[in-house]
C-alpha cells in the first residue's frame, strides 16, 4: 500500500480519534477525514468519496452496526469496522452488509497496516466476485433471449437451429449489433404481434 489513500474515520469519541488519525499517519501520508457524528452519515462520507472506511466502535447495537455500514458505502469501498465486543449476529450483519475487515477487540495500532491491507484486498477479491457473477449472470440473460429468437424463427420460417442462429449473426452484423440487441427486438416484435 504506497499509494496516498482517501480515509475516512468514524468515531465519536476525540482521544480516540486522534489515536486512530496518528496511527495512520503512521501507515503513510493519506487525506484523513475523522466524522464524529452520526446524523448524515452516508452524505457525509459520500460527499469525500473515500478509498478507504473505517468505523471504530466500543460496544455497537444491532442497530447502529446496520445504519453505520449501509452509511459507510460498502459495497463501493473497503470498509473495516474495529468493534471492542461482539457476538455471532452482530459478525454476521456485518460481513452480509459487506464489511471488508470486522476486527473484535479493538483498533491497535500495531495492527492498522496490515487490516487495512487486509481490507483492500477482500474489497477487491469481493468486487471482482460480483463483477463475474454480474457478468455471468448477463451472459445468460443474452443466452436465453437468443434461444428464444431462435425458437421464433424456427417456427416462423421451418428452419433448423444452427439456420436460425446464422440468421440472427447475420442481421446483427449487417446492422453493426450484438446478437442478443437483435434477438431481444425480434422477442419484442413477436409478443406485441400475439
Amino acid at each position: 500500500m504506497t499509494d496516498r489513500l482517501s480515509i475516512v474515520v468514524v468515531e465519536k469519541d476525540r482521544a480516540r480519534a486522534l489515536l486512530i488519525v496518528d496511527s495512520l499517519r503512521e501507515t503513510g501520508d493519506h487525506n484523513i477525514f475523522v466524522i464524529s457524528e452520526e446524523t448524515s452519515l452516508a452524505r457525509r462520507i459520500a460527499e469525500r468519496q473515500p478509498d478507504l472506511v473505517l468505523i471504530d466502535l466500543t460496544n455497537p447495537s444491532r442497530d447502529m452496526l446496520e445504519e453505520l455500514t449501509l452509511a459507510s458505502g460498502p459495497m463501493e469501498r473497503p470498509v473495516a469496522m474495529f468493534v471492542d465486543r461482539s457476538d455471532a449476529a452482530q459478525t454476521k450483519a456485518a460481513i452480509e452488509a459487506g464489511v471488508s475487515a470486522y476486527v473484535v477487540d479493538g483498533l491497535r495500532a500495531d495492527r492498522i497496516k496490515s487490516i487495512m491491507d487486509a481490507a483492500i484486498a477482500r474489497f477487491h477479491m469481493f468486487h471482482k466476485m460480483r463483477s463475474e457473477l454480474i457478468a455471468t449472470k448477463a451472459a445468460l440473460d443474452e443466452r436465453k433471449i437468443i434461444d428464444r429468437a431462435k425458437g421464433l424463427l424456427m417456427r416462423a420460417r421451418g428452419i433448423d437451429e444452427d439456420a436460425a442462429y446464422a440468421l440472427l449473426r447475420k442481421t446483427a452484423m449487417d446492422q453493426g449489433r450484438k446478437i442478443a440487441d437483435v434477438a431481444s427486438a425480434l422477442a419484442t416484435a413477436a409478443a406485441l404481434l400475439k
